[in-house]
């Protein structure tokens, strides 16, 4: 279209094809969105109000953090404390902010916990209860923090919190870890200042010997879940990556769940999240933030994944699949 505008300088419309234009439609700016994973209970009231700003319809709060524990070794009343300390505080968080906020409970294995049969014999208790959607985050851990938690038993208690999980019809969080030589935290010039408020020096040596330790934990996880009934479409591979989606799309029913949040930790881009989905189709992919009070937090990094799956080509329907319809089909 040749346009002319009474302005002294030539301007931008002048040159633009509208064929060329892109239309972004306004339901993309108010699709609703589920946070399958994150710490939410652990972030200011301001981040949670952000969270609904940017249009979360509901969130899962994993109650299950390991990062809490203290520099020593950690009981079963430690643990408790965290699931206590959630499940205290989620009517208010539901009363002071525009969501559905749901607890997941769990034994994480990123540190090893003595006595942690107390913990899974509550579990029934717990998870009876209506504000506890999902079983997690637990998962096979490749390293721990303090103290080492050998594969046997981590296999264990993972197996036996998956037997919960399949008693109560829930779905099963499971973190999935990352090779911890290859986890680039920035550090600046000028100080050393990560991303991440953990001591990296208090990490304990790998219990998984394997070139690719997510594809190895994966496997154990969803072995794991076969042992304990649980179906497995009824179990999320947390942090998932792009060289794990042909195991978990080919050989299993598992939902991956990408963290977008942490780029520099997790090495997942939007375009990662893109390709999966165009390669394996939206059913079995989730999105989550994974947002905790220990991390630099970018609130609004599912939102901006929403729009940049518009513009990597993804239509509406398969955005809305992926961060509303798959989420809400799997925790009913």
């Amino acid at each position: 279209m040749d346009r002319r505008y009474p302005s002294a300088r030539p301007i931008d419309p002048e040159f633009v094809d509208d064929e060329d234009r892109p239309e972004f439609p306004p339901e993309l700016t108010n699709l609703p969105w589920v946070d399958v994973h994150n710490h939410a209970h652990t972030l200011s009231w301001n981040d949670r109000e952000r969270f609904a700003l940017s249009g979360c319809h509901a969130m899962v709060m994993m109650a299950a953090g390991y990062y809490w524990t203290p520099y020593r070794p950690v009981e079963p009343s430690d643990v408790r404390y965290l699931w206590d300390d959630a499940l205290n505080r989620l009517d208010q968080i539901e009363r002071s902010h525009i969501f559905d906020a749901k607890l997941g409970i769990g034994v994480h294995t990123g540190v090893r916990v003595e006595g942690w049969e107390e913990l899974v014999d509550l579990m029934d208790d717990y998870c009876a209860l209506e504000e506890v959607a999902v079983v997690g985050e637990t998962g096979i851990t490749s390293t721990q923090h303090v103290e080492r938690w050998d594969l046997d038993g981590q296999r264990e208690v993972v197996r036996r919190q998956l037997e919960v999980a399949s008693a109560y019809d829930l779905p099963a969080i499971l973190h999935t870890p990352s090779d911890p030589s290859g986890i680039d935290i920035p550090f600046r010039a000028r100080g050393t200042v990560p991303g991440y408020e953990l001591d990296l020096d208090l990490q304990q040596s790998p219990v998984l010997d394997a070139d690719d330790v997510k594809r190895a934990a994966v496997e154990i996880d969803v072995e794991l879940a076969d042992e304990a009934g649980l179906d497995q479409d009824r179990v999320v591979l947390s942090h998932a990556s792009r060289e794990v989606a042909p195991f978990v799309m080919d050989h299993t029913d598992c939902h991956l769940s990408f963290t977008v949040s942490y780029p520099w930790l997790h090495d997942v881009t939007p375009r990662d999240v893109a390709a999966v989905i165009e390669e394996y189709g939206p059913e079995r992919v989730l999105l989550e933030t994974d947002s905790a009070g220990v991390l630099r937090n970018d609130i609004f990094a599912l939102k901006r994944t929403l729009f940049e799956l518009y513009r990597l080509g993804l239509d509406l329907d398969t955005i809305r699949t992926v961060a509303f319809e798959n989420p809400m089909e799997l925790l009913s």
